[in-house]
């Protein structure tokens, strides 16, 4: 399990979204090359749905065989399908429906309208089954080894939609959980948990703004999971934090070296 986070700190998000893109695209082809194929985790909000802005007007995203590569979410709102407030929904918009990919490799996470309803438990447990069944006996867990598991962190240092002091960063067994009373609309999620979130190859964590400052600091000084649960995703390889300048104020200047600013 990689222990030492590596950090890059651009001078804005707008760079930051591009050079992760590049970084993706890069990575992606890589593993194509090596395996055959490639797996993904992509992550919502805006710096996620910003790299893959970046990536979509990408020249070389043609790079990338898009019908060798699996596509995976984080975390997802459980609201009906189509609703522009689902990750997938947005991810479509910013890059998906613009290249050629295989729809049978693009899991989305289930919608409040689909076969399991309401049952938010039941959708959960259709996801977690559905990553076990891709996964094969050298993976680390019951899920793939993704080779990039992207997440965005939040200003009171969530990832996916594990918050702090919630029951779901707390989860030790199961791989995908229903996420109830969150904190940030809407109430009800779906969400992989630390374990499926540290059988990836490689965790990137994107943050960008002002606004990430503090939970950024908080994450990378030691706290523990639970207070902050971005302290706890990381990559068996390699965890990478994507910072713009305004999300690393808060960090001491010689916590990542100067030619990445």
């Amino acid at each position: 399990m990689s222990e030492t986070p590596q950090l890059v700190v651009h001078r804005d998000k707008e760079l930051m979204a591009e050079a992760a893109a590049a970084r993706l695209i890069t990575k992606i082809v890589d593993a194509q090359a090596s395996r055959g194929s490639a797996s993904v985790v992509l992550t919502g909000g805006r710096n996620g749905n910003g790299l893959l802005a970046a990536l979509a007007g990408s020249p070389a995203r043609d790079a990338v065989d898009w019908s060798r590569l699996d596509l995976w979410w984080g975390d997802e709102r459980f609201l009906p399908e189509g609703d522009p407030e689902r990750n997938v929904t947005q991810a479509r918009e910013a890059l998906l429906d613009s290249v050629p990919l295989d729809p049978k490799r693009v899991h989305a996470m289930p919608a409040s309208d689909g076969p399991h309803g309401s049952d938010v438990e039941a959708a959960a447990a259709s996801y977690a089954r559905e990553l076990a069944e891709a996964s094969v006996p050298e993976n680390h867990a019951a899920v793939p080894s993704f080779d990039v598991l992207l997440l965005g962190v939040g200003p009171d240092t969530h990832v996916a939609s594990l918050f702090p002091e919630h029951p779901g960063v707390r989860e030790a067994e199961r791989t995908v959980i229903g996420v109830h009373g969150s904190p940030k609309p809407p109430p009800i999620r779906v969400s992989l948990t630390l374990p499926a979130i540290r059988a990836a190859r490689e965790v990137w964590l994107l943050a960008a703004g002002e606004d990430k400052a503090n939970a950024v600091a908080m994450a990378l000084s030691g706290a523990g999971e639970i207070q902050a649960p971005a302290a706890g995703a990381r990559g068996r390889a390699r965890t990478l934090w994507l910072l713009d300048a305004a999300a690393a104020s808060q960090l001491p200047r010689d916590m990542y070296p100067p030619a990445s600013a």
